[in-house]
């Protein structure tokens, strides 16, 4: 496994502040010999810290498999350096600075709720070094035009944009009224939101509005009595796990009938681990930009075949956390076997943004157009998601959502109050 650098907290305002400006150079490292550097920036601690406890796992399979597959630029090695955001955007800022400045990491991987605290950073003083990862954060950078080392490896949602996919996926299953409930977060706030914009597109009703939901929280009997008094029939929860199944379980407990529950993460086996979760999540909806392995293709068997023997997960079915860590890793791979495996940083980023082909080994259902910052809205590239509905203790694709796919709405931009 790699190893974990401890991301100690910097007290120096005045540090902090000159380190999150300056040009976008390089490090002055040689990165172009020896084993890659790669620091993972992520959730190690604090109230995300369980939520993300696959990236390593995910991140270092890819690259045993790899290595495994003799791959063309396998025999460099990879130095996996981990670095804790601590759960909030300081401390993503933190790291992203440690990684860059003072482990001098070839390329970050950053799979992090928090990693807007650093965004101006990574586009700014650490402009130098290419930034490959999941981009759920809902931080402007990765679609500020002047920086170009930020590469979305997975849901690099435009969130001041909205699709029509949520809202003709209701729309074919009856829904009539939608709500929306949401973490605190920047990313989560428009991206609830954006499916409201996307629902009354299709014509359905906004009913109950709730974008501002502390992070974790399980209190949501208020919520749930709000969801039955709008009459929605359709729930889009961009929360962590807990909060949706509490959501699931209030619902029902009120006798409210929904024709969709959907949640933006938890598909996993972590969850089919838990009897008492299983039992509360039957016939709720969980979205990935990916293809669930359920729905058995030659890169869902290869990817599940892989997690089985490098990251001993005995279902093969990975994580959110896991995923993304696999598919930040597929993107650097990528990257380096296009633009020579020791080729410098510059000319990393280059071939990267010149891309118009990578679909995570046939893990997304289009490829990423990486000239234009890989936008995508929803969950996955062309607007794209899949839904896998839980029945019984399997995730059953649902031929609805396998995957759902819309097209951009022109002229509406989102906002949160």
């Amino acid at each position: 496994m790699g190893r974990v650098s401890a991301i100690a907290t910097w007290t120096s305002a005045a540090v902090l502040l000159l380190a999150g400006c300056g040009s976008g150079g390089s490090s002055g490292v040689d990165n172009t010999s020896g084993p890659v550097k790669v620091g993972v920036l992520t959730a190690l601690s604090g109230a995300a810290g369980a939520h993300y406890a696959g990236t390593e796992s995910g991140v270092e399979a890819r690259f045993a498999a790899y290595k495994a597959a003799g791959g063309k630029c396998a025999a460099r090695g990879f130095d996996v350096v981990m670095a804790d955001d601590q759960s909030t955007p300081q401390g993503a800022l933190t790291a992203a600075q440690r990684l860059v400045q003072q482990e001098h990491v070839y390329a970050v991987l950053p799979v992090s709720t928090y990693f807007y605290g650093a965004g101006q950073y990574a586009g700014t003083g650490g402009g130098g070094t290419p930034f490959l990862g999941g981009a759920f954060d809902g931080g402007e950078q990765w679609f500020n035009p002047k920086y170009d080392n930020l590469f979305p490896a997975m849901s690099g949602t435009d969130y001041d944009r909205t699709a029509t996919t949520l809202g003709a996926y209701w729309k074919k299953l009856g829904g009539t009224k939608v709500a929306v409930v949401s973490s605190n977060t920047p990313s989560a706030a428009k991206a609830a939101e954006g499916a409201a914009l996307s629902a009354e597109h299709a014509g359905l009703a906004r009913g109950y509005v709730n974008e501002r939901v502390p992070f974790g929280s399980s209190d949501v009997g208020a919520i749930v009595l709000g969801i039955k008094k709008s009459g929605a029939d359709v729930l889009y929860a961009p929360v962590i796990p807990e909060t949706g199944f509490a959501l699931a379980t209030g619902l029902r407990r009120a006798g409210v009938e929904m024709k969709s529950i959907l949640l933006a993460t938890g598909y996993g086996a972590d969850l089919l681990k838990s009897p008492p979760t299983l039992k509360v999540a039957q016939g709720v909806g969980f979205m990935t930009s990916y293809s669930p392995v359920e729905m058995d293709t030659e890169a869902t068997r290869t990817w599940s075949a892989a997690l089985k023997k490098y990251a001993k997960s005995a279902s093969g079915i990975p994580s959110f956390s896991q995923a993304v860590g696999w598919i930040s890793a597929d993107l650097l791979i990528y990257g380096l076997e296009k633009a020579g495996c020791t080729a410098s940083q510059e000319k990393l980023m280059a071939a990267l943004r010149a891309d118009k082909t990578w679909t995570a080994g046939g893990l997304f259902p289009k490829p990423t157009d990486f000239a234009n910052k890989g936008t995508y809205s929803v969950g996955g590239p062309g607007d794209c998601t899949f839904v896998s509905i839980l029945k019984d203790e399997k995730f059953v694709p649902d031929p609805q959502g396998s995957p759902a796919c819309g097209e951009q709405i022109p002229d509406v931009k989102v906002t949160v109050k």
